[in-house]
């Protein structure tokens, strides 16, 4: 089964990570799929929360902020699918808003909501 997806919508080409996809731990596995989304044209990347490891999550380990400037860099558009109406962390909370706010990188509810954030 395919882990990364590309799907055109209204003309622009969307890179999709599925559920099943490997965890995503660090910078260099962003890296593993960074240079297909790049050659295929992507204007942006969904991924689902789940993929995304518990590090990511707890900002003091940098890992968030390293992955998220990699997209900012490349101006590609990211949306993470999940849950993220029960985050407890005040810090995760305002990180969560404040990337909504920038529209570059979109916490949100769904692949429909994730699709409207990039305009599609």
């Amino acid at each position: 089964m395919e882990t990364l997806v590309f799907q055109t919508h209204n003309g622009k080409i969307i890179a999709e990570i599925s559920e099943q996809h490997p965890s995503i731990r660090s910078v260099e596995d962003v890296m593993d799929f960074w240079g297909d989304v790049l050659y295929n044209g992507s204007i942006g990347v969904i991924i689902p929360k789940g993929v995304l490891s518990g590090d990511f999550f707890e900002l003091k380990t940098g890992l968030a902020g390293e992955i998220l400037q990699k997209f900012t860099n490349y101006h590609l558009k990211l949306a993470i699918i999940g849950d993220f109406g029960q985050v407890e962390s005040k810090s995760l909370r305002d990180f969560i808003w404040e990337s909504n706010q920038r529209r570059q990188v979109n916490f949100v509810e769904s692949r429909e909501a994730a699709l409207a954030a990039f305009g599609l």
